[in-house]
């Protein structure tokens, strides 16, 4: 029985892409991004001697660097989600990053493969841009994920801090001051704004058109709602912090009661897949009798439609709306 290792060797440069990728963002940044630092990145830059119109012109910078750039056409895939992310890199340095992934993919297929010439750009183009997606992608999904956690404790810091007398724009600073990344420098951002004239609801609502998150919409229009119409804020954003972390529970039971049928869905779309790399490993010679008639290009072409099809159902029948 003869055994290919090729199918196994896309899938490590393909791993070691996302790893190369990582490696860079650490190197380059190091602990100043980490989403873990008890002291977050606005707070970290001050200590450290900036001015603060300087910090908040770079914060700044970064929140909408992507945003700008969408109008690039390979970028264009990448723009939402880094800007979500918030990737310190510009959009020039993972275009540039991109580019010399895909070099590093098509000499690692070239050494380890036989695949031809256009078979190896190709694919090196996809695991370069590939990777890069993927590895944006999540970080995306981590800091929404963050954000939405840490939003309960923001507003009800907020409404302790109203109770005791403070002005609302104190009780921003309050939270940017107390509450870690990636929360902490987005509203040290809204307190940096509205201390040079800007109105703090426009950078409430910004925020939450740029994270594109609910619960930060209901905030934004709960303090616009109080400004124009007056009432007690402090009990406004206690109920609103109520109903926030009310959701986040029904989100978290949502998401532990589709679990089966999530995993589920990923293993019988995932599995045709992995059937046809351990078939290919096994026994590479397993097309060979049908591999030049008429048929096997049509008849790959189908069986190709059909998976995606079903990756396409498989998803929709798993994303469950709340």
């Amino acid at each position: 029985m003869q055994i290919s290792a090729e199918p196994i060797i896309y899938g490590l440069i393909f791993v070691a892409v996302l790893v190369l990728v990582e490696g860079i963002y650490l190197t380059v940044f190091g602990k100043s991004i980490s989403l873990n630092s008890r002291v977050n990145r606005r707070l970290d830059l001050l200590e450290k001697g900036s001015a603060r119109d300087e910090v908040l012109e770079q914060l700044r910078k970064e929140m909408s660097q992507h945003l700008n750039s969408k109008g690039i056409p390979l970028y264009s895939i990448l723009a939402d989600k880094a800007q979500k992310a918030n990737i310190a890199f510009s959009p020039r340095q993972l275009i540039i990053i991109m580019a010399i992934l895909c070099v590093i993919a098509f000499v690692g297929l070239t050494v380890g493969t036989q695949a031809g010439l256009p078979v190896r750009i190709i694919v090196a183009i996809g695991m370069g841009v590939g990777g890069v997606y993927v590895w944006v992608n999540n970080k995306a999904k981590k800091r929404l994920a963050l954000i939405e956690e840490q939003l309960p404790d923001a507003v009800e810091l907020m409404v302790r801090s109203l109770r005791v007398g403070h002005p609302f724009s104190s009780a921003v600073n309050i939270v940017a001051k107390e509450v870690p990344d990636p929360l902490g420098s987005e509203f040290g951002v809204i307190g940096d704004e509205s201390a040079y004239g800007r109105d703090i609801t426009d950078s409430l609502k910004s925020l939450a058109e740029r994270m594109d998150m609910q619960d930060l919409r209901f905030l934004a229009v709960a303090v616009t709602i109080q400004q124009q119409s007056g009432g007690n804020l402090a009990e406004i954003l206690h109920g609103l912090a109520q109903v926030i972390r009310a959701r986040f529970k029904l989100f978290r039971r949502v998401k532990a009661i589709t679990a089966e049928a999530k995993w589920s869905g990923m293993f019988l779309s995932v599995f045709p897949i992995l059937a046809l790399v351990m078939i290919n490993v096994i026994k590479p010679d397993y097309y060979d009798e049908v591999r030049d008639t008429a048929a096997f290009i049509p008849a790959c072409l189908i069986v190709g439609t059909f998976l995606t099809v079903n990756v396409i159902f498989m998803k929709i029948m798993v994303n469950i709306k709340v």
